[in-house]
């Protein structure tokens, strides 16, 4: 028994990519933003520590001692978080923030820097007066700045924690909602009869899955045609095996009741005969059997149709001598075919057993092989008496044979010429033979030849 592979829905197979791109995205934008809004809370943050230090740079030329640092009201939030000194020749603290410490802020003298005082983490912009008698120190606590940086980073998740689910339920409904058809689709062909081979209705489906129901249903027409094929196949195989069949059994009738010697062997003569008709008969029905199911040639190789054609005359000489019908093949160079060497060859051995059993005795039989660039044509003409402008449209016909005859025949053999030349590409012409006496059959391969 073999094992269920698991089969993964088309609606997963869409959505979990359309979400992980969806979150993805989101997350890069949200990731960028954030870098972004802090860089630029950074620069404005610098900024006004800079204009700090500017404006304490101004009122150190005034009496240091006039500016009460101890009562200064707190007017914000982070203003506790920042801080300043100033510093006489940079060595004595002269004046100072009620948060500041006690030693140096920062070793660097001009501009910004990093640094960590008491384990706390500072940012510091540092400047001299225009005297260079005081270095002001003006910085703000580092933690301040990721705090602002972490709020605006959950300011940009919250909506992504909040959208991704309504995105997914959104793209699952439309998803779901696109699929339908191809749902509707299966559940419909899931519950048709086996028998109902009709076209699906293709009405209104999306143009994505047009072309699935037109293949389907080409599908379905070559299904029904097979059967129907099959079904008249078979019905024919039976009715003409019935004939030679009953044909055997009346002759072995016969040769029981027979009272003479004589009697009895004709009578089993003639049963043998209709055995042999029956075999012939299978042995046609097998070969279009085989030939009848549309796939391509099983080998596919170079065959020289004169030197089969050559060989095909030679295996069929004794019969024709039997019968009084003189067999000709004209000569010339090969004449290469890509095809299956044994399906040509019954081609051509059909060809010819036709032509040499439909021939009265004292006529020829003409095989002819021309190849003319990519074209070879292969040609049978006998000398019989003819066929109809009626017949002729229906020769290759399955188990039609040419009325006013007494020549026993399956029916078959003009119809596996046809299906064989049908899968090497090649055209089957019937017309009367020359000066409108007997049947020329010609069989033309074209592009075959090889280079």
């Amino acid at each position: 028994m073999t094992e269920a592979v698991p089969r993964t829905s088309i609606r997963r197979r869409l959505l979990v990519p359309l979400l992980a791109t969806v979150a993805g995205t989101w997350l890069a934008a949200a990731a960028v933003s954030y870098l972004d809004a802090r860089h630029r809370v950074n620069e404005l943050l610098d900024a006004h520590l800079a204009q700090s230090a500017a404006l304490l740079v101004a009122e150190a030329s005034h009496e240091l001692e006039e500016i009460n640092t101890e009562d200064m009201p707190q007017l914000h939030r982070y203003a506790q978080r920042v801080a300043f000194q100033i510093w006489e020749r940079g060595r004595s603290l002269r004046l100072h923030s009620a948060n500041a410490p006690q030693e140096r802020l920062s070793r660097e003298e001009n501009g910004f820097s990093d640094t960590v005082v008491d384990g706390k983490r500072w940012r510091v912009f540092s400047s001299w007066d225009p005297r260079h008698e005081f270095l002001i120190q003006v910085a703000e606590r580092s933690e301040t700045r990721d705090r602002i940086a972490k709020s605006v980073g959950i300011n940009l998740l919250l909506p992504l924690l909040v959208a991704v689910p309504v995105l997914g339920l959104l793209i699952w409904f439309s998803v779901a909602r696109g699929t339908r058809p191809l749902v509707t689709l299966g559940n419909e062909v899931a519950r048709r009869d086996p028998q109902n081979l009709a076209p699906l209705d293709a009405a209104g489906l999306p143009a994505e899955v047009a072309p699935l129901v037109a293949s389907l249903n080409r599908l379905f027409e070559r299904v029904r045609r097979s059967i129907e094929h099959e079904r008249r196949f078979t019905s024919d195989a039976a009715h003409e095996l019935r004939t030679p069949i009953a044909a055997v059994k009346a002759q072995a009738q016969v040769a029981r009741a027979a009272t003479s010697a004589t009697e009895r062997r004709r009578a089993l003569d003639m049963a043998i005969l209709g055995c042999d008709h029956a075999a012939h008969l299978v042995e046609q029905l097998l070969t279009l059997a085989r030939l009848e199911p549309a796939q391509a040639l099983a080998r596919n190789e170079v065959c020289d149709l004169r030197a089969m054609a050559r060989g095909v005359a030679a295996d069929i000489a004794p019969g024709a001598l039997s019968r009084h019908v003189e067999l000709e093949l004209a000569e010339g160079p090969p004449a290469p075919v890509a095809g299956d060497a044994a399906l040509l060859a019954v081609l051509v051995r059909n060809l010819v057993d036709n032509a040499v059993r439909y021939s009265p005795a004292g006529t020829l039989v003409r095989v002819g092989v021309e190849a003319e660039g990519a074209t070879v044509r292969l040609t049978v003409t006998d000398q019989g008496p003819g066929v109809s402008a009626e017949d002729l449209a229906r020769l290759g016909q399955r188990f039609f044979r040419v009325t006013g005859t007494d020549e026993s025949g399956s029916g078959l053999g003009l119809s596996i010429v046809q299906r064989i030349a049908e899968l090497h590409g090649a055209r089957v012409h019937f017309e009367p033979g020359p000066q409108a006496k007997g049947l020329c059959v010609s069989v033309v391969f074209s592009g075959s030849r090889s280079g």
